[in-house]
């Protein structure tokens, strides 16, 4: 019998940094958190396909692209639901259809149930759920393509502890994903029914006591390779740490808060915010990396393709920002009245710049 091939592992001085495909991904959400246009949403959303299509790996986490796309596409549909069942505060003139509304009490005006359904309403709410489900197709990229054992082994040492949490919190679903789909083939093969509810129901306890087995057998190995613990630094390093830490993520947050904002007074200071947040952290991490010593086996490297990827997605959110200022319309038209979306062409040229990792990411490469 011919043995099963292998997954593909690439060359070790292959590897892409896991970090490049969050920012990545991270500036394709970006993008998407800017327009309510549906032509771009779905741009977006086919860039994002394509190159997950193009890069991805065998690996179990590189399965969960799917998922999310269900996911998102659940999304829509919900909002579509909702704008249909409770109404929607966007007036309109073309009517669809009327649903029987049923009276409510006067503690609950501005909220109704059933009534008369509107095309404005249904294209307002397209908007909104396509937007959410293209920023979920988005953070399902980065998961199907960046290890995320890879980007722990990143992380600084100040961020090891949190780094941990968030990385297996990240790993859940596609692992969940990946035990479900061989706990359904197994019942396959046995002849059982896979589909339905009670299968579900007898495929639930299986994947629940994986994930417990998984989550005992990491903290069997962070406790055996020394996890937790820290060296012995003074005071004043510890004091200094955490203002400059949580003083920079503050201003992170406020200067990319300025950034993505429409207009207005938080335009002015958002870059020069940003950017002393960026300093104080890295000060922070930096020293807070003193109290937990270890050393990286082999680290990944952040080359010349790591800095192609990361660019091409943060090349995207720029030029996405920018158009916002000079056309808003473009990227927000409007519902009422209602109109066919049109296309813009520059935001739309911008937006293929985040094809570059099918060309620049090495293919078949260790994540």
């Amino acid at each position: 019998m011919t043995p099963p091939t292998p997954p593909r592992t690439g060359r070790p001085g292959a590897n892409l940094h896991a970090g490049a495909w969050w920012i990545w991904a991270l500036g394709l959400a970006t993008a998407a958190s800017r327009t309510t246009n549906v032509l771009l949403l779905a741009l977006l959303t086919a860039v994002a396909g394509y190159v997950v299509a193009a890069r991805r790996t065998d690996a179990p986490w590189a399965r969960s692209y799917g998922t999310f796309l269900r996911l998102g596409l659940a999304v829509l549909a919900i909002r579509l639901v909702f704008a249909i069942v409770l109404g929607s505060p966007i007036p309109g003139t073309h009517t669809l259809f009327t649903l029987p509304e049923v009276p409510l009490p006067g503690w609950a005006q501005g909220v109704r149930l059933g009534g008369r359904v509107t095309a404005e309403s249904v294209v307002f709410a397209l908007r909104d759920g396509m937007k959410l489900a293209t920023l979920l197709v988005c953070v399902g990229a980065a998961n199907s393509l960046a290890n995320p054992a890879r980007l722990l082994k990143s992380l600084p040492g100040a961020l090891y502890e949190a780094g941990v949490a968030v990385v297996v919190a990240m790993t859940f679903a596609p692992h969940l994903v990946a035990d479900v789909a061989r706990l359904r083939a197994a019942r396959r093969l046995r002849g059982r029914d896979d589909r339905g509810v009670r299968a579900m129901l007898q495929v639930g306890l299986p994947v629940l006591e994986g994930a417990l087995e998984r989550s005992v057998a990491l903290a069997a190995a962070m406790d055996a390779r020394g996890y937790g613990r820290t060296a012995d630094v003074p005071p004043a390093v510890r004091r200094t740490t955490a203002a400059l830490t949580v003083g920079g993520l503050l201003g992170i947050c406020a200067g990319t808060y300025g950034l993505l904002a429409a207009g207005g007074a938080g335009a002015g200071y958002g870059l020069p915010l940003l950017l002393l947040g960026l300093a104080a952290a890295v000060a922070g991490l930096r020293l807070g990396g003193r109290r937990s010593p270890r050393t990286r086996y082999r680290p990944d490297a952040w080359g010349a393709r790591a800095w192609l990827v990361a660019g091409s997605g943060a090349a995207v959110a720029a030029a996405m920002i920018a158009a916002a200022t000079y056309a808003p319309a473009a990227l927000d038209p409007p519902a009422v009245p209602l109109a066919a979306p049109t296309l813009p062409l520059w935001p739309a040229a911008c937006v293929l710049l985040g094809l570059l990792p099918a060309v620049a990411a090495p293919k078949g490469a260790l994540r």
